[in-house]
């Protein structure tokens, strides 16, 4: 697994169920609210300053998901996306990558075509069994509960990136 790792350039990530616990709160407001697990953001911190690309790819449109991709400065954000796989098939295209340099991490059958195509498919804990199924990888840590981090921490190590440099 660490050859593959090692390859990986693009973290891309889908939202609801990877970076959240698949729960959408709703204010009587009609507001989303969703919650993010913080280490998975410095995960996401450590591999852009390594100079890995990261970008999330949903389905849903969500504005509190737009904010913290933002805030983590993400390259990409894809949202409303019904054809996930054209979408990444453009951004293999755009950033000029090869499938075996693309990470994508996925829980439901929604992601079951780019789990065909990427190079290193990583399936959640909390995932849909038959997603997990075609993953290469499946993170002993469940959605929005660090599975990001996690996998960010084994592409640093994969490439011989110490992310403490990244604190100075």
């Amino acid at each position: 697994m660490k050859r593959k790792l090692k390859k990986i350039k693009l973290l891309l990530l889908d939202v609801d169920g990877v970076l959240t616990d698949n729960s959408i709160y709703l204010g009587d407001d009609g507001k989303e609210i969703k919650k993010f697990n913080v280490s998975d953001g410095l995960g996401i911190y450590f591999l852009r300053k390594a100079g890995i690309k990261v970008a999330f790819l949903s389905g849903r449109v969500s504005e509190s998901a737009r904010l913290r991709g933002k805030e983590l400065k993400v390259d990409e954000l894809h949202f409303g996306i019904s054809n996930k796989l054209q979408v990444y098939q453009r951004l293999k295209r755009k950033l000029r990558l090869k499938d075996e340099e693309i990470l994508y991490m996925g829980d439901d059958l929604l992601d079951y075509e780019i789990f065909e195509k990427a190079g290193l498919p990583v399936g959640i804990k909390n995932g849909d069994s038959r997603i997990n199924r075609k993953a290469f990888y499946v993170t002993e840590k469940r959605g929005g509960e660090g599975a990001v981090r996690e996998v960010s921490d084994l592409i640093l190590v994969s490439k011989n990136i110490n992310p403490m440099r990244f604190l100075r």
